[in-house]
């Protein structure tokens, strides 16, 4: 690097990132390093790309735990592993109706994205007729965007998927290649990849981001959100590790505020344009502080995670508010409600003697 860090390096790193250009390790780099007294101007800068490409605009995300527990992975960061001791439900995957519902209370709670969620290695055929069903489903009757994470796929599910009407798949890569060893060892780090590509290549969207705070080192954040970019994630989650009592990670330190938000500022510079993402563990590792990632990020989860509670919505809606955003839903109608709404408008205009179009 070969600017001291200041306000105007800061805002260097915004004109590049807009401008398309892909900042540098050694930049990215000085974004983790940043004294936590340039916070708020590192958190400025950031601001500047979001406001290019998001403008104030904040996407609610709501999740469902459609099949909790038992998985036969191993990461470590997992409490629904059934290698591990802890007391998260257990359950088979819900019912169509029960994941229709899910996402009727999603839209209640402001949602652009409704998320289905499995605790697995990869989708059965059985479990992937349920999700696939639920979906044209949800798509029939409301709008809102659809993003499944059911683990590793294949060309075929994948096409099944888009086919129903996925709009994303997500699966995280988690950490860096070279990290991804101390985090699971039941599939690998290409295995992830390969999913992201595949979600791709089907016509979704690819939702991938990771988890920090696992005892990754800084060149591992910079590892992962390179790799992000190079797959081509359009959606960026970054997860702070709650530790879960039971798992091997569960006596690891949680993140400082200000680093959170140093690690958020960098991913924005890297992923200038992508729908990034403050996600798990938000609440207790950012605790007062939550609303300065609004200004590097442009959306979040509400309603709580997989296995943990998080905010409510009136909460979240709230906080929007109070900074001066606003909330964005998904404003295409389903068909068949474009298809209603022109035969009640031409049935007004027919009743009050107004020639149609």
């Amino acid at each position: 690097m070969n600017h001291e860090p200041n306000v105007a390096y800061w805002h260097s790193l915004a004109d590049r990132a807009i401008a398309g250009e892909l900042i540098s390790r050694d930049d990215a780099r000085a974004v983790l390093s940043a004294p936590d007294d340039q916070v708020l101007a590192l958190l400025d800068a950031a601001f500047k790309v979001r406001r290019q490409f998001h403008g104030r605009k904040v996407r609610i995300h709501v999740l469902q735990n459609a099949k909790s527990g038992a998985c036969p992975e191993d990461c470590s960061f997992c409490s629904q592993s059934s290698r591990y001791d802890t007391a998260v439900d257990e359950y088979k995957i819900q019912s169509v109706d029960e994941i229709v519902d899910g996402a009727r209370r999603a839209k209640r709670a402001k949602a652009w994205k409704y998320c289905i969620v499995t605790a697995t290695r990869g989708p059965s055929r059985h479990d992937l007729d349920v999700v696939c069903e639920a979906v044209k489903r949800i798509k029939a009757e409301m709008d809102i965007t659809v993003c499944t994470s059911l683990g590793l796929l294949t060309e075929d599910k994948a096409r099944r998927l888009k086919e129903a009407g996925v709009d994303r798949f997500n699966h995280n890569l988690e950490t860096s290649e070279r990290f991804f060893s101390e985090v699971a060892t039941t599939h690998t780090w290409a295995d992830r990849v390969n999913t992201v590509k595949l979600a791709k290549a089907a016509g979704m969207e690819a939702c991938a981001g990771g988890i920090v705070g696992m005892g990754e080192s800084q060149d591992d954040v910079i590892d992962l959100a390179f790799a992000l970019r190079e797959v081509g994630a359009d959606s960026v989650p970054v997860n702070f590790l709650d530790p879960r009592p039971g798992t091997p990670f569960a006596k690891l330190e949680r993140m400082s505020p200000t680093q959170c938000l140093k690690t958020l500022a960098m991913f924005r510079f890297v992923h200038p344009r992508a729908d990034l993402r403050v996600a798990g563990g938000r609440e207790v590792n950012l605790r007062w502080m939550q609303p300065f990632a609004l200004y590097c990020v442009n959306s979040i989860f509400t309603s709580g995670y997989l296995t943990t509670p998080g905010a409510t919505p009136s909460t979240d809606h709230q906080m929007i508010r109070d900074l001066g955003f606003e909330w964005e839903e998904v404003e295409s109608p389903a068909p068949w409600r474009r298809a209603a709404a022109g035969e009640e408008a031409c049935h007004a205009r027919e009743t009050s003697g107004e020639a149609a179009p």
